[in-house]
């Protein structure tokens, strides 16, 4: 049966974030991930971790100013050494959180730029990211989303991811397949994911139109959710949607949609 881990950036948000974490292992989860952690002191992160017996699962590398918009500056040529410090951050939490895992978030095309200076830059700092979370024992993924909910996200699909993780030749770069932006840009979800298992880090759920839980939309989740199964996943899946009204009452999906 697949691991599921609550996203407590989008889970259990009636709760402040520092509450979310007994809700998530009340609620019958055993890993958590989000976002960021930054704003909090690694040590009250880790100690909640302790007190709850959950593992920190997966956070995002610094992404720049979230709430003015941005998504990332790993492709942004004027940014590679904010870049490079958010990677000493991320380093220095996943130490803490005991955590194996951090994503990437290429950002938006910056207008200033051309997309072959911005494709170089991403590759630059990938490796660069690699590199040093290798050191630490962390393996790094890089996500693709869709560019209808983020316009302009500079990597949006697997072709992509493939081709970057190629050319950056380094690996500790995986894929952090998310089911619910990959439905948007390209469907053929099941294939995709049994071509590239070997290549896939991390996986994250929503079902599609609304990103809400599974159930609600157009993928067929027990299916899938069974495949994914039968092809020998071992790591996560994060559960990383908007809970059409309260989370825990709409967590029936858990016992009626994975696998028997």
């Amino acid at each position: 049966m697949p691991k599921f881990a609550a996203n407590l950036s989008m889970l259990f948000t009636e709760a402040p974030f520092m509450e979310r974490f007994a809700l998530a292992k009340e609620a019958g989860f055993s890993g958590v991930e989000y976002l960021f952690p930054y704003d909090v002191e690694p040590q009250e992160i880790a100690a909640l971790l302790e007190k709850h017996h959950l593992k920190q699962v997966l956070f995002n590398l610094p992404a720049g100013d979230w709430q003015a918009g941005e998504r990332g500056i790993a492709c942004h040529p004027d940014r590679i050494e904010e870049f490079r410090n958010g990677v000493e951050l991320a380093v220095t939490y996943a130490k803490a959180l005991n955590c194996t895992q951090v994503n990437c978030l290429a950002g938006k095309l910056p207008e200033r730029f051309s997309a072959n200076q911005c494709h170089e830059t991403l590759l630059n700092n990938l490796r660069y990211a690699a590199e040093k979370l290798a050191a630490s024992g962390i393996t790094l993924v890089l996500e693709a989303i869709n560019t209808r909910d983020i316009s302009g996200f500079f990597v949006n699909n697997t072709r992509q991811v493939l081709n970057i993780l190629r050319e950056v030749g380094h690996d500790n770069l995986r894929y952090q397949y998310d089911i619910y932006h990959m439905q948007i840009m390209e469907g053929d979800l099941a294939r995709t994911i049994e071509q590239h298992i070997n290549v896939i880090g991390h996986i994250q759920l929503a079902d599609n139109p609304g990103r809400h839980e599974p159930g609600t939309g157009e993928i067929n989740y027990p299916w899938l959710l069974q495949k994914i199964d039968e092809l020998g996943y071992q790591g996560w899946i994060g559960c990383e949607y908007i809970p059409l009204g309260n989370t825990q009452a709409g967590l029936g999906w858990m016992k009626t949609l994975t696998v028997k």
